[in-house]
């Protein structure tokens, strides 16, 4: 887990090669920072950091730099970004990779030299000898999304590094309104950290007041005052994203996504999927199927294909008719409600 990962390097116990793979670049950046900034100190890193993107480098030029010797220093750094060998995709790159002569320093990696390969990729070309030679080689860090038990600790993880802690109440809040976005939700905890730092704990009622709702926890917010039957209530959420130019055929797919995710989640917990095989299945977080889960059970399988047939006419409208957009999407509100 990425999460053990980052520990180990905190404790400077350091592997000679790191594998970061996957699409939560999040993870990614903070693994690479993290290195960096813990095996180097400022002034050593001028002289003992490199950086190569292999789509323009022959790996052969990295791997001569990282078995040079570092200079005023006991450790190097070197990042090898864009491994495309790794994978079974095709690219136009004319880069011709000594893929021999890396496998040989995997073999015996320089034990002064952090080698970390970013390889932003989704899945790695298991069949290529390269690809398992560096698994059992390198420290893996699979940059995968975290699933909610994983997210809420690395949130109060962050926030005790600035000194603070979460009440349980705030951590659920704080996820709900911002959505799993780790980059948004850093910038959120270090600001109530900034805000809380005398009275060292963040509660709900200060992440009601600080955090900026995102467009899609507003359209969360306007489907549950829909379910509710809060017509008034709905549409003035309507109107605050309309005063904030939000797009209504932005709005519109939105509700249309909300509305399908809701539907999918009903129809596969129905053949008895768990919430986490749905996530995987739909490929998307674990947490947005839980909320959806929980506004599932206030429709029945009726109202739901009714509302999906309603968002189809709409957005066909939308796309072909003359109608004003932003009344067309206000027109499907009070339909909704009924």
């Amino acid at each position: 887990m990425v999460l053990d990962i980052w520990k180990q390097i905190k404790k400077r116990e350091f592997a000679p090669v790191y594998l970061l793979y996957g699409t939560e670049a999040f993870l990614i950046n903070e693994t690479k920072q993290l290195l960096l900034n813990t095996v180097l100190n400022e002034e050593e890193k001028d002289f003992n950091f490199s950086t190569y993107d292999l789509t323009e480098t022959p790996i052969d030029a990295a791997l001569e730099d990282a078995e040079t010797l570092p200079f005023f220093g006991e450790k190097k750094v070197i990042f090898l970004h864009n491994p495309s060998f790794l994978t079974a995709e095709k690219t136009k790159e004319k880069i011709d990779h000594n893929i021999a002569k890396f496998e040989a320093y995997l073999k015996e990696p320089a034990p002064y030299t952090v080698l970390v390969i970013s390889a932003p990729y989704e899945k790695l070309d298991e069949r290529k000898k390269i690809t398992k030679q560096i698994k059992r080689t390198a420290q893996i860090v699979e940059a995968k999304r975290l699933n909610e038990y994983e997210l809420k600790n690395w949130i109060k993880d962050r926030a005790k590094g600035n000194g603070i802690v979460f009440a349980p109440d705030a951590l659920e809040l704080l996820i709900t309104l911002v959505g799993t976005n780790m980059f948004m939700l850093t910038n959120e905890v270090d600001k109530l950290a900034l805000y809380a730092a005398e009275e060292k704990q963040i509660d709900s009622a200060l992440v009601e007041k600080l955090v900026a709702r995102s467009l899609e926890q507003n359209i969360f917010t306007l489907i549950e005052k829909v379910v509710q039957r809060k017509l008034e209530d709905a549409l003035r959420i309507y109107y605050d994203l309309l005063k904030q130019n939000e797009e209504p055929i932005k709005i519109l797919a939105l509700l249309a996504g909300q509305f399908r995710l809701i539907y999918q989640v009903k129809e596969l917990s129905r053949k008895g999927y768990g919430q986490q095989q749905i996530a995987g299945y739909l490929k998307t977080h674990p947490f947005r199927v839980k909320l959806a889960a929980g506004q599932a059970n206030k429709f029945t399988d009726e109202e739901l294909t009714n509302l999906m047939t309603l968002l189809a006419d709409a957005d066909y409208q939308m796309k072909t008719g003359g109608m004003n957009k932003s009344l067309l999407v206000e027109m499907l509100l009070f339909k909704l409600k009924r």
